[in-house]
């Protein structure tokens, strides 16, 4: 358990930075980046007001609605593929090669198929953070050792029990890692499929505040959007990270 004054310490360098960067705003007088106060009025009139439900509620429900459907796809695909030697070696170059696919790239494509809106957006993230989760979790399936699998077979162990109580277990460290490492990725792209051919959303928001220089509202987008990685990385700590893996941290005799 960390200490309060290690606390202190983790806050005390993005408090120093919060206030170096109060002072050289205010006294920069650059119009590409107006002050600090002007930057967080600009925050308050935007994302507390009608801001909130036009841009902030359509972009977390599109990171939510997307990231679960990738893990859930990821999961239950990594886990088959996994622990099926036969299906990996079918599979594996179609899943080397569209892993490789950079997902904005594919902008156009989801565009064609899903229209523009929700659909596209929440697409675009399933597609990056799929792959994610499916690696994380085929690598975590193969890693189980073998030996564990065949005394449950020879003490005839039920599937379901077998499937519940050893493979999800051993490779839920790496399938948590792939988790993970999705809810950044989810961020960017909900951001990135904002910019292009949608009507709402933060990503939207900012871009247009961009091209209207009005810089206090674009820094504003882009502040609210640290925020929002920042909550979701420490959400998905709290609720899924330390929940699933408090065995681990037992064993390693932390608390």
């Amino acid at each position: 358990m960390r200490t309060i004054p290690a606390m202190v310490w983790e806050l005390l360098l993005p408090l120093a930075l919060f206030v170096a960067w109060w002072v050289w705003s205010v006294t920069a007088g650059q119009m590409y980046f107006p002050p600090l106060p002007e930057i967080l009025r600009a925050f308050g009139h935007t994302w507390f007001g009608a801001g909130f439900v036009d841009h902030i509620l359509p972009s977390l429900r599109n990171l939510a609605v997307g990231y679960l459907l990738a893990s859930a796809a990821g999961i239950v695909a990594g886990i088959a593929i996994g622990r099926n030697a036969w299906l990996h070696w079918l599979v594996g170059p179609i899943v080397e090669y569209a892993r490789s696919l950079p997902p904005p790239a594919l902008l156009p494509f989801f565009i064609l198929i899903l229209g523009i809106g929700s659909e596209m957006q929440v697409g675009i993230i399933a597609f990056g953070v799929f792959f994610v989760v499916l690696l994380n979790t085929i690598d975590g399936a193969r890693s189980i050792e073998p030996t564990l699998l065949e005394v449950s077979t020879v003490y005839r162990v039920p599937r379901w029990l077998r499937f519940t109580h050893i493979i999800l277990p051993a490779a839920s460290p790496q399938i948590v890692a792939g988790l993970h490492t999705g809810t950044s990725l989810a961020v960017i792209l909900m951001v990135v499929s904002e910019m292009v051919a949608a009507t709402r959303g933060i990503g939207f928001f900012t871009l247009q505040a961009q091209q209207n220089f009005a810089f206090a509202d674009m820094w504003s987008g882009m502040l609210l959007l640290a925020i929002i990685g920042v909550l979701v990385n420490l959400l998905f700590v709290r609720l899924v990270e330390r929940p699933v893996l408090f065995w681990q941290r037992g064993a390693a005799g932390e608390r």
